[in-house]
Formats: structure tokens, sequence, C-alpha cells
């Protein structure tokens, strides 16, 4: 089999992305601070912001093809650590498309519907690029010089994604779940709208993109829900108490970034190239079904 390389394989994306791809793949990952054992995987601790080792590396580890996943991924950690987060977000994202033209293999990185305002949603990939964050202006600079770097290179942008998580990473229904299991109540804005996916969809997606599509890839699901109905559609799943749900509005609580409204992504075009999308509860179910057998093991 060809050889893989996921960077951030311990973090929630990556990590299900290894689990999904080592059917077809020969798969190695990277990670930096969190240690983790994935089986069938090979894995490799690399800072990805130390420039030289990780081209030596990489040459090393020769693969057929990468798909970047790691990344300093919360907003507002980014908007309160600017630099830290460039050098991940942009500086390494880079090295990584240099890396790839040079070898001439085929480079997916992971960008995000936050490069929108939330104003005209739902968004094209031909749609102008306009952040309102430091996360978001990051992943645009990151498009932008992997782009330059690297034409055939695939962003794939990315929505909400929710699902099984390592160790080492959660999706944002863990915290969620966790309070709902202590009868905990739960504020949900009703004023931030995205086009959510398991992260079983997602890896399936980033899979597709690696073979069929170089360019600028929306990977977001068919269904525009807030994070209240979303935690509806949640609590029905898992059968939480929905009364545990408090509808709240983005101006009801202080954030260090600033929210969109309403990224939504339009993915008409992955979705002729081949992109799975099933429906949102039924993608939840699968993580029902899937957590309880974890739990049964």
């Amino acid at each position: 089999m060809q050889r893989l390389l996921i960077t951030g394989a311990s973090g929630f994306l990556g990590w299900n992305l290894c689990q999904l791809a080592r059917s077809e793949w020969e798969v190695d990952g990277t990670y930096d601070r969190h240690p983790i054992e994935i089986s069938d995987t090979n894995l490799h601790r690399i800072d990805l912001t130390n420039l030289d080792r990780v081209r030596a590396e990489i040459d090393r580890i020769a693969p057929d093809a990468v798909i970047h996943t790691a990344a300093a991924s919360s907003p507002n950690f980014c908007q309160s650590h600017p630099d830290q987060s460039y050098q991940i977000n942009v500086t390494a994202s880079a090295q990584l498309a240099r890396i790839c033209a040079a070898a001439k293999i085929p480079f997916v990185f992971t960008s995000t519907d936050l490069v929108f305002d939330g104003t005209q949603p739902p968004y094209l990939e031909t749609d102008p690029v306009s952040p309102i964050n430091i996360y978001g202006e990051q992943k645009v600079a990151a498009e932008r010089d992997i782009l330059t770097a690297y034409p055939q290179a695939t962003i794939c942008r990315m929505p909400l994604m929710f699902g099984i998580s390592p160790p080492t990473a959660t999706s944002f229904i863990q915290p969620w779940m966790s309070a709902l299991r202590s009868h905990q109540s739960l504020q949900l804005f009703t004023d931030e709208f995205r086009t959510p996916v398991s992260a079983t969809t997602a890896a399936q997606g980033l899979l597709m993109a690696l073979k069929v599509a170089p360019g600028i890839l929306n990977l977001g699901g068919n269904e525009c829900v807030s994070r209240y109905e979303f935690g509806r559609l949640l609590a029905e799943v898992f059968e939480f108490d929905l009364s545990l749900l408090a509808p709240i509005s983005q101006r009801d609580l202080l954030m260090a970034a600033p929210r969109a409204a309403d990224v939504s992504l339009d993915s008409t075009k992955a979705i002729e190239l081949g992109y799975k999308l099933a429906p949102l509860r039924e993608q939840l179910e699968l993580v029902y079904r899937q957590m309880a057998e974890l739990l049964s093991d």
C-alpha cells in the first residue's frame, strides 16, 4: 500500500482520519505535545514549527501523500496567542506545502468555515473570504501561502465536527455530554449557525479529496442548524433531559474571539465529486452506537 502521512494524529480530526485511512493506506501520523498510540499507524513525534526538522523527517518517512490536520484550532486561543498560533497555522502549513510541491505528492490542508464573516451564507468555494477573528485570518493566510507554494494542493474547508474522540482531544460534543450526564444546565446559542458533520464523514471527504480535487473544496454538511438545535438533536439521540438545554444569544456570553452568525457551507461541488452525506440524525445515531460499543468492550 502507498504511505499516507497525517499530521496532528493526536487531535480529534487527525485521530479519526487515521482510523479510516489505515484500511487503504500505510498510515504515518505526527504528534507533538500529546503522545498517543494508534493501531496500524506509525507515530512520529515532530514539532511542525521546527522547519528544518520537518523537512528531514518527511524525507525520512517518504510519504506518497500528506493530509495536514494539525492546527491551533481554538479561535479563543488564537485570539489570545496570535504569534504562537501563527507558527503552526500559517508558517508550518506553508512549509509542508513547499515540501510536498518539491516531492510532487498530493497535499491536503484542512481549513475552516470561519474564513467567512457569516453575513451571506451559504458559502461557495468561490465566495470572497472575510474572517472576523484571528483564527479565520490565519487560515486565510495559510490557504494563500499554500496555493502560492503549491498550486496543485487541495484546501478543504471544514465545518463544525463531532464524534468519537481520542484520549488526547475532544470534539465540541464531549463537554456537552459531560454536562448533560451530570444533569447540569447547558447554555447553547440560538443565533450561531453551522453545517456540522461527523468526524467519520469528514474523514471520508478528506480521503476523497486527496484523489480527486485539487483546489478549494467545502466539506460541510447538508443541514444548517444552530448550536441549540444541534443540542436538542443530540439530547434526543442520546436520551438526555431536553429541559437542561438553555437557549442563549451570542451577545449573552463574552468570548475572546468574535463569532460569525452563519458560516454554513454549500458543499455541492464535493457532493458531485462523491462526498457522501447522511442525514445529521443518522450521523449522530452512528456516533451513539460507536460509543456504546466502546463502553461494552
